[in-house]
């Protein structure tokens, strides 16, 4: 069974990701991007263009000291737009790590991602990682 468009475009970005390739990641999303993250932590919040995505993801990095990874495990596509992810994060800062499950929603429009919802398997143990 071939992988829907939408999942494909979204693995990609996990890829890039991983990479830490940001300039093909921002090739993946439209100029006004937005990322929201939940919770009550120093990276929560909307982050809204590709720019401001981009500090997101290196903040992410800086943070855990380059530790952290998204180990992509599922993805889902409704074939309307809608793609939905569950990745490990896994990172480590000072003397405390995390590893819990994250649920993303991504919406596609034009074949590139314009908006990115994220939930926690645990917002509480997240904010304090992120404080």
């Amino acid at each position: 069974m071939a992988e829907h468009p939408d999942c494909t475009l979204v693995r990609r970005s996990y890829e890039a990701f991983a990479r830490g390739d940001l300039d093909a990641l921002a090739g993946l999303m439209t100029a006004d991007v937005t990322h929201h993250v939940p919770g009550e932590s120093s990276i929560s919040g909307h982050h809204k263009g590709r720019e401001a995505c981009a500090q997101l993801y290196r903040r992410l990095g800086e943070l855990s000291g380059g530790t952290l990874r998204a180990e992509l495990e599922t993805l889902l596509a409704d074939g309307r737009g809608h793609v939905i992810s569950v990745h490990r994060r896994r990172a480590e800062r000072d003397d405390i790590g995390i590893d819990m499950k994250i649920g993303m929603f991504f919406t596609i429009v034009g074949r590139k991602i314009s908006d990115i919802d994220e939930c926690s398997e645990d917002i509480d143990t997240s904010n304090t990682f992120w404080r």
